[in-house]
């Protein structure tokens, strides 16, 4: 059984289905990607996972126990990274963990020498008694996850966890759960970065309108949804006769045509020579493109 099951899970509310029977399940040690576009139902998921919202069909387990029947024995063993900052302002970055800790009843002393090792976890050592109002985005999303390690625990549900934040900041982060990965904790995460889920995430599903469009590695979605390049050029007419002719599929993207290939450079010879068309840039298919396949363009609110 995995860290967690779900099966023909479901969210309704009284004018909308939020999430639509679905079915997956989380291993241990990996690190579990939900995306998709606003309002597809990630975080919906996430809510029920981490027993915050009843589920109202379907199966959900959690450590093999009942997101129903045992909550508080499954919330003991979790860590919570929420999208946004509830980081307590009247405290200081080290006050912020102490307290925290009292929800697990970790006794004080252990709290403390636990909080000074998550402090420097996350190279925030220094900031230990600077209050909340004066740390930069980036030291309270790392202060909000070393907050999320205080209970050490076996799943870490991450929603968002680097929203908002410059490159290194970032980069920063995402060694941090790499770290926690290697140490043996399973990540649940959502984000709209999707390089983010790129190198992260060992397996990924990809939702719209409550509905699992498409679940696996990061490298076989690309694989089969978006082949190993893109082919990338102007969209005239005759670039278009070309490649109708040659039995080319091609996307047309704006001012932007595009071809999904495993063969680029068979592609771009029949666009140079056989069209004598000099303007086309290849580049690797990535987990963007996927999405966008899947989901569509249109911008969701």
């Amino acid at each position: 059984m995995g860290v967690i099951t779900a099966r023909k899970l479901e969210k309704r509310f009284p004018d909308l289905i939020a999430v639509d029977q679905i079915s997956f399940s989380v291993e241990e040690q990996e690190i579990f990607g939900f995306l998709g576009p606003n309002g597809a139902g990630k975080t919906t998921t996430m809510r029920m996972i981490h027993c915050v919202s009843p589920k109202t069909g379907g199966s959900l387990s959690v450590f093999g126990l009942d997101v129903e029947r045992e909550p508080r024995k499954i919330k003991q063993r979790l860590g919570i990274v929420p999208q946004e900052n509830n980081l307590d302002p009247d405290f200081s970055a080290f006050q912020n963990l102490i307290i925290y800790a009292r929800y697990f009843g970790i006794p004080r002393r252990v709290a403390e020498g636990k909080a000074e090792e998550l402090l420097d976890f996350m190279q925030l050592s220094e900031k230990r008694d600077v209050l909340i109002e004066k740390l930069s985005g980036g030291m309270k999303r790392r202060l909000i996850i070393a907050r999320a390690l205080i209970n050490d625990p076996e799943l870490l549900i991450l929603d968002e966890p680097t929203i908002g934040l410059d490159p290194q900041a970032r980069h920063l982060i995402w060694e941090k759960l790499r770290h926690l990965k290697a140490a043996g904790c399973t990540q649940v995460m959502t984000t709209h970065y999707l390089d983010e889920a790129e190198r992260l995430c060992d397996r990924l599903v990809i939702m719209d309108h409550g509905k699992i469009l498409v679940e696996g590695s990061p490298e076989s979605l690309v694989r089969e949804y978006a082949g190993t390049d893109i082919l990338e050029t102007n969209p005239t007419a005759e670039v278009i006769a070309c490649l109708e002719a040659a039995d080319i599929a091609y996307d047309i993207f704006g001012d932007l045509l595009q071809v999904q290939t495993t063969k680029p450079q068979d592609t771009a010879n029949t666009l140079m020579e056989s069209c004598r068309h000099t303007s086309v840039t290849v580049r690797r298919a990535t987990l963007e493109d996927v999405f966008l396949k899947l989901t569509g363009r249109t911008l969701r609110e």
